[in-house]
């Protein structure tokens, strides 16, 4: 396997996982009711799907066709935050919680690929920003889910 090939392929993982992300935050607003908590997720799908352009743009710059839809585990994943906010006696705080899950699965993503060696230091660069981003969302959902406690 070709190293461009090699590199997008890790990063077209990373691109579904983003698309998964965002779809899980836009069903995640259609499952509250707090104007507050669905400003905070619109927020976060839309910086998902910032992250999804950066990605495919790195990916396009090698030569590689970029994925164009989430996976089966992402849409499994939704479907159980819908599940399981039906049975909760408090969705929000379920939706939170597997928010939190989500991005800190997330989180581990961009570490094992960051850990990559020779990794171009633009796409470095990229990952670690993207990945201080999903930090900082999962210690703001945190404190959010205290709020709805």
């Amino acid at each position: 396997m070709k190293y461009s090939e090699e590199i997008s392929n890790k990063l077209n993982e990373l691109l579904v996982k983003n698309y998964d992300a965002e779809k899980g935050y836009l069903n995640a607003i259609d499952n509250i009711d707090s104007d507050r908590l669905k400003m905070f997720f619109k927020k976060r799908a839309s910086e998902r799907s910032e992250f999804a352009k950066e990605l495919r743009t790195e990916i396009l710059q090698y030569g590689e066709i970029p994925e164009d839809s989430g996976s089966l585990k992402g849409t499994l994943h939704r479907n159980w935050m819908t599940l399981k906010s039906v049975f909760s006696s408090n969705n929000e705080e379920a939706i939170l919680e597997e928010a939190i899950r989500g991005e800190k699965a997330s989180l581990e993503d961009y570490n094992q690929l960051i850990t990559e060696p020779n990794m171009p230091p633009s796409i470095d660069k990229l990952l670690l920003k993207h990945k201080n981003a999903i930090q900082s969302a999962i210690n703001t959902e945190k404190v959010q889910e205290e709020l709805v406690s």
